[in-house]
């Protein structure tokens, strides 16, 4: 170690102290106070729920329907909603996606937050400098000095540049960046939560529509069919064939089936006034594709993820993490302001009393300053520091309680999935049964052992069963959609964000 030989002058006791100063400050600058943000453990548990396993195999209900699984660990599409191989579906989602202004206002709230995070990052972690100059007309009284001489006016010009940085020994700053920056991942979980949400939207509305379409054809054939039962027991009272009761009975049921049909074409319109407005359209601009239920493939594999990967993959999730961390960030801001702050300034300028003198040598100003404060008494700051203790609290309750929603919306799509497949299954076979009935009572009729009326009712009873079966059918297919949306989409972390 190098060792003065005489004396330290007091110059060098002053580079002493300085380095020891600079050194730490420096020490203290890499520090922030508070605790460091740990995530949330997750879920321990394997499976989501005891009526339904993870891995749930629904057998093929007919010639028609599809067979499905869900597969555990299977990667999820980004553009999951393709898996129903409807292209139209595809055209109208990436339309949506591009032109919604629900996604617009969620697109520009995170670029908001990012500016955020930007500005404060800038005005805290670099020096602050400004450049400054004055022109002043002054009166002097030397008298106030105890002078006797007249009064003076001259003037007085100034110009410099001041830099000012503040050290941040307790890492105030800093936490407060860290606060805005999981503010903005907050905003850009909800992104991406907006653009699963609205594909999701989309697709259940446009099996929807295609539902709607299906029954209000199926029961345009009902009514002409019970139409034609009425007017043959019309004729049958008439001729004295048939008591009026039975004519009043199949009058009642067709004027009730006929009332059925412009609440199937509300429900259409509105179906349709939906997907227009998801798409960013007015609902009378129209373009809404005609989705029929013949253009829809059942996905046959869906992917599943357990619930420990599920709070790394929903977004709706990983927002309410990075709230956690926010409230987290905003604990450290509370506690490092009860530490000293250190700021630095400096100012180098020029003072003359002459425009022309203003650049020279003997005119140079300059001046170094160093300020620590030290709160003695705000007994505001022991509230702040509770106060953003407690809105820590209630972000962790609430993350716990968007996890615990997750955990029952993917437990009731696997339960409605086994659950619709089986209730589909017996439907079509009792739509099968009914159109068995059906035929045989046409083979009778041209038989002559079996009247035309008869036939009708069996026509009738087809009919039904085929409305029900359609009911079950897009149940099904909107039950895969809301599968994926359960999942989280395919628009998740990367692997590197995962093990963050």
């Amino acid at each position: 170690m190098k060792k003065w030989k005489d004396a330290p002058t007091a110059q060098q006791v002053v580079a002493l102290r300085l380095t020891g100063g600079v050194a730490l400050t420096a020490l203290l600058a890499g520090c922030a106070v508070g605790p460091d943000f740990a995530r949330p453990t997750p879920p321990t548990i394997e499976n989501y729920s005891p009526h339904a396993s993870n891995d749930v195999v629904t057998a093929a209900p007919s010639a028609v329907d599809d067979a499905q699984r869900v597969v555990p660990g299977l990667q999820i599409e980004v553009e999951w909603w393709r898996e129903f191989r409807s292209p139209r579906l595809d055209a109208f989602i990436a339309d949506a996606l591009a032109q919604s202004p629900t996604l617009v206002a969620a697109e520009a709230t995170l670029r908001q937050a990012q500016e955020y995070q930007r500005a404060r990052s800038g005005s805290t972690q670099l020096p602050q400098a400004e450049l400054g100059a004055t022109a002043q007309r002054q009166r002097f009284n030397p008298g106030a000095l105890g002078q006797e001489s007249d009064p003076r006016e001259f003037n007085l010009y100034n110009t410099g540049v001041a830099v000012r940085y503040n050290l941040d020994p307790a890492g105030g700053n800093s936490r407060a960046i860290e606060a805005l920056g999981a503010r903005a991942d907050t905003k850009k979980f909800e992104l991406q939560a907006a653009k699963l949400t609205l594909a999701g939207n989309i697709a259940t509305a446009a099996i929807a529509r295609a539902r709607i379409a299906a029954q209000i054809e199926t029961t345009a054939l009902l009514l002409a069919n019970l139409e034609e039962q009425r007017d043959i027991a019309r004729e049958r009272v008439r001729l004295g064939n048939a008591a009026p009761d039975e004519l009043f009975a199949l009058e009642t049921q067709t004027e009730q089936l006929r009332a059925e049909l412009p609440a199937l074409t509300k429900q259409l319109a509105e179906t349709e006034h939906l997907l227009a407005t998801l798409a960013g359209r007015a609902p009378g601009q129209g373009g809404i594709p005609d989705f029929e239920l013949s253009e829809f493939t059942l996905p046959q594999d869906l992917p599943l993820v357990v619930p420990s990967e599920l709070v790394r993959q929903r977004p709706d999730i990983l927002a309410a993490e990075a709230m956690v961390h926010a409230a987290n960030a905003d604990y450290g801001v509370a506690v490092a302001q009860m530490y000293p702050q250190l700021n630095l300034s400096a100012t180098l300028g020029s003072q003359s009393l002459t425009t022309d003198a203003l650049f020279g040598g003997p005119s140079i100003v300059w001046s170094l300053i160093g300020q620590i404060t030290q709160p003695l008494f705000k007994p505001g700051l022991s509230h702040e520091k509770r106060a953003a203790l407690a809105a820590f609290d209630a972000a962790t309750a609430n993350y716990k309680v968007v996890v615990l929603n997750g955990l029952r919306n993917v437990a009731d799509v696997l339960v409605a999935v086994d659950a619709n497949a089986s209730t589909l299954a017996a439907h079509v076979r009792a739509a099968a049964a009914a159109q068995q009935s059906l035929e045989t009572m046409q083979r009778r009729y041209r038989l002559g052992a079996a009247s035309h009326i008869q036939v009708l009712i069996a026509a009738h009873q087809a009919h039904r069963a085929n409305l029900v079966v359609i009911a079950a059918r897009s149940d099904r297919l909107a039950n895969s959609s809301a599968f994926f949306v359960a999942m989280g989409g395919g628009g998740g972390p990367t692997s590197s964000e995962k093990s963050r």
